[in-house]
């Protein structure tokens, strides 16, 4: 049972929409989260349970005898005796906290356990850190976690701060509306819409850049964001597809995404970006865990549930140490 701390404070609420819209979808949201906490008591009659399976999840083999002496940050762990990652705690699928429990699932928690297991540390003793995305470089630069797998997408200005072993898996940017909205189908509709994303995100510098006609708003989460779009204080919400079908999956009725995706995110796992060694060692794992299938057993029995079959991991980038 992995163990947790206390998430990241989320950001402000945004300005109120109308009463009756928001009730109207407030009772909605109410009702979706209802039908999960009952699928997750697993009482009779309740509805299908939609988060990842124990019983489904690979079990990964903990390396004996595995060292890795010139890895500074892999010694730190050895010596305490598991890893601290740092993870996201709001993303269906991917990255998500059960606030009864305080555990962690998804495709990103297991590639944090299967890293753990490879590198030779017992990924049923990861400490996972909930980490807004802003605060991502920060905390691997000081120490605050020993690696980070959260939807992180690899960029040269990144690089500079961190390093980056992998990818692991190639997103892209998308946009997520209401079941109901049809003026909403790509970002060439967004000007003048108040536009959610998570601050600090490359999908949020994105759309700052690119696409400056919107109104553009940034919270520590995405799931912040989702509330405001059910509540119609935003009109949209981007971040990475992966992401997005997640939620849409969650509440089909009240979500959609629209659009093609109008980016490419290779998603990456950051390391304190001097210890090469370490990154290198990620690497090895994650290529061997695509290998003998442990990669693709994990991607089905979390990401794969929101219906979008597993693709091929994309090649790792072992650029060289700087």
């Amino acid at each position: 049972m992995s163990r947790t701390t206390p998430p990241g404070s989320s950001g402000p609420a945004a300005p109120g929409a109308s009463a009756p819209r928001t009730r109207r979808a407030g009772t909605a949201l109410a009702l979706a989260l209802a039908a999960v906490a009952l699928a997750a008591c697993g009482k009779e009659g309740s509805p299908p349970v939609k988060g990842p399976q124990p019983e489904e999840l690979p079990h990964y083999q903990v390396a004996t005898g595995f060292r890795l002496n010139d890895s500074p940050t892999w010694r730190k762990a050895a010596k305490r005796g598991h890893f601290v990652v740092g993870a996201k705690e709001d993303q269906p699928y991917l990255g998500e906290k059960d606030p009864a429990t305080g555990l962690y699932s998804g495709f990103d928690i297991e590639i944090a356990r299967m890293v753990s297991a490879s590198l030779g540390l017992d990924p049923d003793g990861i400490v996972f850190k909930t980490i807004a995305s802003a605060n991502r470089e920060t905390a691997l630069q000081n120490g605050q976690i020993d690696y980070y797998v959260g939807t992180y997408t690899i960029n040269d200005n990144r690089k500079k701060l961190v390093g980056f072993a992998g990818p692991y898996f190639l997103a892209g940017q998308a946009l997520l509306v209401r079941a109901d909205d049809d003026d909403i189908k790509g970002p060439q509709d967004l000007a003048g819409k108040r536009v959610c994303s998570a601050s600090g995100s490359t999908p949020y510098q994105r759309i700052q850049q690119d696409y400056p006609k919107a109104d553009l708003v940034g919270y520590d989460t995405y799931s912040i964001c989702v509330d405001n779009l059910l509540t119609y204080q935003v009109d949209a919400v981007t971040t990475d597809n992966a992401i997005l079908t997640g939620y849409a999956a969650k509440a089909p009725d009240e979500l959609k995404v629209v659009g093609k995706p109008f980016s490419e995110e290779p998603y990456g796992i950051g390391v304190p970006r001097s210890d090469n060694a370490l990154r290198f060692a990620i690497d090895d794992a994650l290529e061997a865990n695509e290998k003998n299938g442990d990669w693709k057993k994990a991607y089905d029995a979390t990401l794969g549930l929101s219906g979008v079959p597993a693709p091929q991991p994309p090649p790792i980038d072992r650029y060289p140490a700087s």
